[in-house]
Formats: structure tokens, sequence, C-alpha cells
């Protein structure tokens, strides 16, 4: 299995308060990765790491080595805006622009400069149906984003993000607002896409990680405490502490 990125000893400070602490992981392409971890874990912060996101609140400082296929993409002259078209992100709460289904699609690719109609049809489509919704809206791509409900929504920004044709897609809790059919169309589009694109995936829900995430990462207290195959995450845990956690006796 390819590494798509290498992480070593990765510290994150935000105002000189240690919030990460030399984490270093593998991360292998076309899986997907589940982190799991209380509130407060570092979880997002790691998250945010791996496409330069933090360091664009005050306060920030990393150390420490991010490689993605074999650059550290924190040395000098590696560029953030060639970084985000690799690296797509889906947040917890859907954000739909104001404006019709399909301009929501095409709007990353209009800014990176495509203008060939007949291609940004293309990326509509693909992207819709590798979201699963293009059959939910293809007769309504002219219907304002905001009209979707919550789950529409939030595959409409799983969508915008595949428009860019990323080679990594990170989810913040994608589902946290969801109900159950709108988590199940997620995650079944989660599991298709992973045969193209290295997924990390952060998430509250135990369950959810057990349910379609191949490697499990748990973190406590800003450190990675242990990383292995998601069964024996789950089954055979070689801490007590992420025994604890996925058993529910705290978090």
């Amino acid at each position: 299995m390819d590494c798509k990125f290498d992480i070593q000893d990765l510290s994150v400070y935000w105002r000189g308060n240690l919030s990460l602490k030399k984490v270093s992981l593998k991360i292998s392409s076309s899986q997907i990765l589940g982190i799991i971890g209380p509130a407060g874990s570092g979880k997002t912060t790691f998250l945010r790491s791996l496409d330069r996101m933090n360091e664009l609140e005050p306060g920030f400082k990393a150390e420490g080595r991010v490689l993605l296929d074999g650059e550290d993409i924190y040395g000098a002259g590696y560029d953030a805006v060639t970084l985000r078209k690799k690296v797509g992100m889906v947040f917890a709460l859907p954000v739909a622009l104001p404006m019709s289904v399909y301009e929501n699609v095409v709007y990353g690719p209009r800014l990176a400069g495509i203008r060939n109609h007949d291609r940004l049809d293309e990326l509509v489509e693909q992207s819709l149906t590798a979201a699963f919704m293009w059959n939910e809206v293809k007769d309504r791509l002219d219907m304002s984003g905001l009209r979707l409900s919550g789950g529409q929504q939030q595959r409409l920004c799983l969508a915008r993000v595949l428009a860019m044709e990323p080679e990594v897609i990170l989810l913040d809790e994608p589902c946290s607002g969801l109900d159950p059919i709108s988590t199940a169309k997620i995650e079944e589009a989660l599991t298709e896409l992973k045969k193209k694109y290295t997924i990390i995936l952060v998430t509250n829900n135990t369950k959810q990680a057990a349910r379609i995430a191949d490697q499990t990462a748990f973190f406590l207290m800003g450190e990675l405490i242990e990383m292995g195959v998601t069964d024996r995450i789950f089954t055979a845990p070689v801490h007590k502490q992420t025994d604890d956690y996925v058993t529910g006796r705290f978090g």
C-alpha cells in the first residue's frame, strides 16, 4: 500500500500552548483513516494540519514534518494553494453557497480557470454521482443549493470538493448534524470514494469509524495513543485508554 502522508513528530502550538505532541503516523493511499477521541483531544487540529488551514489562525506554530507524496508541506517554498487543490476538506456544518446546485459544484473549477461548458457539465455529473446525489438533483440543477435538506447540502459540499479533483479528502465530523439515513448515504459515498482517494475522517461516532474505516487512530489530550487496523482497535486495543474509550467507559 502506497504511503500518502508520512507525519513525523508533528507538534502544534497555539499561542505557546501545546495542542498536539510529537504525533507520528503514516497514512496509506486508497484507504479510510478514522480519527477518534474525546472532545479536546486534538483531532481537528491534526486534520487541519494536513492542509495547513491552522496557519490561517493567529498564534499557530508547527514543528516536525508532514510529508505528502514525500514532500514536506511545511517546507520553504511549498505552495499552500497547490496543497489545497490536492487536499480537499468537508466541514462539520454544510455550507451551501447561495447559488444554484450547478454553480455550487463548478465554483472551484471556475476559480481555477476552467471555462469549457462541456468540461464543467462533465464535472458536475461526475462529482454529484460520486457524492451519491446525481439522481436526486439532476432535474433541479438550477435550484438554489440552500433549498436542499441538511444531508443533501453536506453531500453537495462533498461534490464541490470532488469537482476540484483532489487526491486526499479530509472530513471533520461530516455527519454530526445528520439523520441516520443521510449519514448512511455519506458513508456509502466514502466507502466507494476510497477506491480513488485517500480519506481521513474525524468522527465523534465510534460506531461510524468501526463501520467504514480501514485504519483507526485514537487521540487523547493531544497525543496519538494508538493506531492500527480498525477491527483490532475495537476488539483488541493495546492500550487501556483506547479500550476504555471504545467501550464507552469515558468520552
